[in-house]
């Protein structure tokens, strides 16, 4: 396919989904049409081991375009940018976001969709909707889970800006990258994911997903019959137990 506002990009393992839509990616209903067909393409090809997403320029996304949110569109504007969280929370393979700057509003919000979350030192995040007279609906589901009721709070209530630093301290962000290393060093974790057996990643991240929802013990049951009765049934946890007691590199059958 053929998209105005973002570019999807193969390579190898890795489907490299980067918005596009200068000057600081804001998000309008047809960009998030778009996000939602690129999702669904990647979703459809089997030979996805990892997803990344990031954005072209000083910005990773700077919310949702505000004009979107006039009475008339603010419904259909809700229901394409939530579908689109959605298809992110459940794409079967990892998702992880490299933010390269601000990542404000609705794009802070596509931030937590993520499984993993790279920042680049000097980022600025946030949820600043309040200041606007109204709130962030993912964000306020999503928050609480991530950072604790009070964090969650107080970053909604007050609509203030984190610096990359902060939202690694408040566990928004897996890890905080300077300018200069960025770009590298996520390329090397995503290859390193992708070179991982594509099943066995895909049932790590369902069973951590699943497990959130659960209560701790029945938590851990879930996990143990996934490993039980869905992992074990696969050949790439053979071939890597194998691999290691036999001091080889593994190759995965991808089954």
């Amino acid at each position: 396919m053929s998209y105005s506002f973002l570019r999807l990009e193969r390579e190898g393992a890795v489907a490299r989904l980067t918005l596009d839509r200068p000057p600081v990616n804001a998000l309008d209903i047809a960009t998030m049409l778009e996000m939602s067909r690129a999702l669904h393409e990647v979703e459809a090809d089997p030979e996805v081991s990892v997803v990344l997403v990031t954005g072209e320029g000083k910005a990773f996304c700077a919310g949702v375009d505000v004009e979107d949110h006039s009475a008339d569109q603010t419904e259909v504007m809700l229901d394409v940018f939530h579908g689109v969280v959605r298809q992110l929370m459940e794409l079967p393979c990892p998702v992880v976001v490299a933010v390269n700057g601000a990542a404000l509003g609705g794009g802070c919000e596509l931030m937590l969709a993520a499984d993993v979350v790279f920042a680049r030192a000097g980022s600025k995040i946030g949820q600043p909707e309040i200041l606007l007279g109204v709130f962030p609906p993912v964000a306020a589901a999503l928050l609480p889970r991530l950072i604790g009721r009070q964090r969650a709070m107080d970053l909604i209530l007050s609509g203030r800006t984190l610096n990359a630093e902060e939202a690694l301290a408040m566990g928004l962000v897996s890890r905080v990258i300077p300018p200069n290393h960025f770009a590298a060093e996520v390329d090397e974790y995503v290859a390193g994911l992708a070179s991982l057996s594509r099943p066995v990643l895909r049932l790590a991240k369902t069973t951590v997903r699943e497990c959130l929802e659960l209560s701790p013990q029945k938590a851990v049951d879930r996990a143990e019959q996934r490993y039980l009765r869905e992992l074990m049934a696969l050949e790439d946890p053979h071939e890597g137990l194998s691999a290691f007691l036999e001091k080889r590199s593994p190759v995965w059958k991808g089954a």
